[in-house]
């Protein structure tokens, strides 16, 4: 398998690990950065969190079209990768600068940077062997394996980052990783000469001036004038759940929906059944992928608030977590701060009083876990400590001591000035933003640091509410300064990955055992099986809603992982049949456009990731779930109806 490939086989495979691992970081940790409220993140709502996600999952999708027909026609496959990585690199520092207008104008570059990116690397994979190459195969087989790898790392990688130092330096981490990706194609450059196309425009193709004003020009109009139309004339009542961006979004897609229904009306006779019978395969595509990458969305909020992360749980997770230590800390592994005692069981042991001080009004409590705190609010906070606690500077560059290093995670950066914001989100509950202004500076960095003989510590702040909350008769407490070791939320996505390369060979084995016994499974069929199983999969996790007592308490993180084991099955079933049938049932002149459809397809499906994570916050866990299972059950029974006429259409064409 590992033999006889072009030179530029592994070439490409490390630039697409490296990518891949960058990309997948930004998966894990948006929603989770995004909310935070405890260490130093955005702060923002759910709702908000992910609006933010889906949007970014649907437009990092939908750019590989464009960045694919911009390859084809102008730049040719090495240079849109060039420019796709070096946009990529430029997003992840941006995130990392701290600048309020980084954080959109990253995620953009992030988008943009893909559309370059994606595409255009798979097709020089393929363009790298001679038609009919026994080999091609396996040469994708392994190039898939960088995917997986980095898809699998980046979530560990996130997690030492953001536990050791804080949440910029994943970006930076993922930052370098791109920059690692983008020296290795540089150093490759001659070698993957063969792999690269003179661009221009065939005399099949569909010129780029036709498809800007049939699909995207249209499309961009439709969607900034629904948006405005949800922003500015819909009143707040209506815009609750559905928020503005999605409203935008879908009515965007109108202009695209309908051009994909209307083009085999283009198309003669022998070219029309293919045609038709890719739009329930777009379905089945679209909502296969709102539900996966749910992982990004509702399947993280779960992982985040609803399972127990703490180590010592019969959980492959965290016994990972719990394996590897550093100056006697698990690297993969954060503090149980106050918020994960929600929903705790009550035996789990709760920090000790001394080491959480609940002495903040509201606002403060807000400032001090999102590390920004004005001048006055120090000094008035300072004014009501214990007297065995004082404020410890700490020095803002150089070497910490050992001592100091540990006082970091709790401290806080000092302004001159901090401007607070209070709202509320689309539930009625009230938010508090923390906004400093952008190249402000930090004039000192302040930990508030108890004495406890010859062990100090510095304490976590909250309000008198919380600190009330977090106490029960007869709560067990740790030693002070301690806190309970949780895995990082993030870990469990990896599970995804790491399924795709164990089941592949296994999903493979039965594929083959059925066709040597001969058993009609034909590829529609396949398909409809992925439906079938990604409904299991939600199900699953709708049983696990059931025994949370709908949130009231944490379950094991075994529930994850079933859930992402099943649902790969599904995704082996069904993604690479479906993309493969888009070629194959696609006349060579409609190709791009067809492939184009595919993405749009992903696309929504993972703006409704999004929604469906606002949704999940409205809803019953088990509910929540059960909607899922409807959604795909409902598209399931789709696939089953026009299974003749797609496996007709699948005949005539050889697909």
């Amino acid at each position: 398998m590992f033999t006889g490939h072009p030179n530029g086989l592994f070439r490409l495979f490390f630039i697409e690990m490296w990518e891949r691992l960058a990309f997948y970081t930004m998966v894990g940790i948006l929603l989770l950065y995004a909310t935070d409220t405890e260490t130093g993140g955005l702060g923002w709502s759910a709702d908000i969190g992910n609006e933010i996600y889906g949007l970014y999952l649907a437009f990092v999708y939908f750019t590989p079209y464009v960045g694919g027909l911009l390859a084809d026609r102008f730049l040719g496959y090495r240079k849109s990768v060039l420019i796709g990585g070096t946009l990529f690199a430029a997003g992840f520092f941006l995130l990392a600068s701290g600048y309020s207008w980084g954080f959109p104008a990253g995620l953009v570059l992030l988008c943009c940077g893909n559309g370059f990116f994606k595409p255009n690397i798979s097709a020089m994979v393929g363009n790298l062997y001679e038609k009919g190459d026994p080999k091609r195969d396996a040469g994708f087989n392994i190039f898939y394996m960088g995917i997986n790898i980095g898809a699998f790392i980046a979530n560990f990688l996130a997690a030492i980052m953001r536990n050791q130092y804080a949440w910029y330096a994943v970006f930076v981490a993922a930052g370098i990783g791109m920059v690692i990706s983008i020296v290795i194609l540089l150093w490759s450059w001659k070698v993957l000469e063969k792999a690269d196309v003179e661009p221009g425009t065939g005399p099949e193709d569909t010129p780029f001036s036709e498809i800007m004003q049939k699909i995207l020009g249209p499309a961009l109009l439709f969607g900034v004038v629904g948006w405005a139309i949800a922003e500015y004339v819909l009143p707040g009542s209506v815009t609750k759940l559905v928020k503005a961006t999605d409203i935008g979004f879908l009515i965007g897609s109108i202009p695209i929906l309908l051009f994909f229904a209307r083009l085999s009306n283009d198309a003669n006779e022998e070219e029309k059944p293919g045609l038709r019978a890719l739009l329930p395969i777009y379905l089945a595509g679209g909502t296969f992928f709102m539900v996966l990458h749910l992982n990004g969305s509702a399947m993280t909020t779960w992982a985040n608030e609803n399972t127990a992360r703490h180590l010592g749980q019969a959980d492959p997770i965290t016994v990972i977590a719990d394996s590897i230590w550093i100056k006697g800390e698990p690297v993969f592994a954060q503090n149980a701060l106050p918020g994960y005692y929600s929903n705790a069981s009550e035996d789990l042991p709760r920090p000790n009083k001394s080491t959480i001080l609940g002495i903040a009004t509201k606002k403060q409590a807000t400032m001090f876990g999102k590390k920004k705190m004005d001048a006055a609010s120090l000094s008035a906070l300072s004014g009501s400590l214990p007297t065995d606690v004082r404020v410890e500077e700490l020095p803002l560059k150089g070497k910490l001591t050992d001592e100091q290093s540990s006082w970091k995670k709790f401290a806080v950066d000092i302004f001159e000035s901090v401007d607070i914001k209070e709202g509320t989100d689309s539930h009625g509950l009230p938010t508090i933003s923390v906004i400093v202004e952008d190249g402000a500076k930090v004039q000192k960095r302040v930990a508030f640091v108890r004495e406890n003989g010859d062990d100090d510590f510095a304490a976590f702040v909250v309000t008198k509410e919380k600190f009330d909350s977090l106490y029960h008769d007869g709560a067990k407490e740790l030693e002070p300064g301690q806190f309970v070791r949780l895995a990082n939320a993030e870990l469990y996505q990896s599970w995804n990955a790491m399924f795709v390369v164990l089941f592949t060979p296994l999903v493979m084995i039965f594929f083959m055992r059925l066709m040597r016994r001969g058993v009609d499974f034909s590829t529609a069929r396949k398909i409809l099986a992925g439906m079938v199983i990604t409904a299991i999969a939600a199900l699953f996790m709708a049983c696990a809603g059931f025994l949370s007592d709908n949130g009231a308490v944490k379950v094991s993180g075994m529930w994850l992982m079933g859930f992402y084991a099943i649902i790969t099955v599904g995704e082996l079933f069904l993604s690479p049949m479906a993309l493969s049938l888009v070629t194959k049932l696609s006349p060579k002149r409609f190709v791009g456009l067809t492939m184009g459809g595919w993405f749009f397809a992903t696309a929504v499906g993972n703006k409704f990731s999004g929604f469906l994570g606002v949704l999940q916050g409205a809803m019953e866990p088990a509910m929540f779930f059960l909607v899922i299972v409807g959604a795909a059950g409902l598209v399931a029974l789709y696939i089953l109806s026009v299974l003749p006429k797609l496996d007709a259409a699948i005949k005539k064409y050889g697909a």
